[in-house]
């Protein structure tokens, strides 16, 4: 799970696959951390996409760093209501804090249940491991 954060972070924006229905949805993402071990993104939860994750957790992320190398990851998320998570959270994604507070009642952090993920470029074979051992 390290590896795939820290890809993560170092490309800064990130794309969050969902569905809606048989349709994909796709979308910019920049905030993520971990917590007890867990992969976590964090979102608005009167968002169509924290929607469209209630209702079927399975998406995939996927980015791109300097090094021309990306990442997808793909699993199941599912919603972590805690406080301390969302304190968290605040601590360790700053530039949300403008965005969110823990009892705003929107704010919601969402962590990987479940996933793997696999770093390609065009001049190595591709990487795969799991976000969890």
């Amino acid at each position: 799970m390290n590896k795939a954060l820290e890809f993560l972070k170092e490309s800064g924006v990130f794309y969050l696959a969902t569905t809606e229905g048989d349709q994909p949805r796709v979308r910019p993402f920049g905030a993520v951390f971990e917590y007890e071990g867990k992969l976590y993104i964090l979102t608005n939860n009167t968002k169509k996409c924290f929607k469209q994750m209630s209702e079927n957790p399975k998406v995939e992320i996927s980015s791109m760093n300097k090094k021309g190398q990306w990442i997808r990851i793909t699993g199941e998320v599912t919603n972590d209501d805690r406080r301390e998570v969302k304190k968290f959270a605040l601590e360790a994604v700053p530039s949300i804090k403008s965005m969110y507070n823990i009892d705003d009642g929107i704010f919601a952090v969402l962590y990987f249940t479940k996933g793997t993920a696999t770093i390609s470029s065009f001049t190595t074979v591709p990487e795969t491991f799991s976000l969890y051992i």
